[in-house]
């Protein structure tokens, strides 16, 4: 099934500056893996050493946070967005 996936700026270099890339995948999870396969490089751009999302990470699905939801293991579902914002600091 076809969701759209939306690539923060920072990471778009790994992307050929594409904002929004279809995935085939029915969890979060398989959405991270064909990225990754797709687009060498990212996984660790979103996901630690244990394989858990980031903490500077936010990953969305149609809006909602997928650490309320569960996590990488959220279904999608053909037409839903997943959206991956990079958390900002401030001082």
């Amino acid at each position: 099934m076809s969701v759209k996936v939306r690539i923060p700026t920072p990471l778009r270099k790994l992307t050929n500056n594409e904002e929004l890339v279809e995935v085939n995948a029915n969890t979060v999870r398989d959405a991270i893996a064909e990225l990754q396969t797709r687009y060498p490089g990212i996984k660790e751009r979103l996901l630690d050493d244990d394989g858990s999302v980031r903490r500077f990470v936010n990953v969305y699905v149609n809006e909602e946070d997928i650490r309320f939801l569960q996590n990488q293991e959220t279904p999608i579902k053909s037409g839903d967005e997943i959206s991956i914002i990079p958390a900002i600091a401030g001082g």
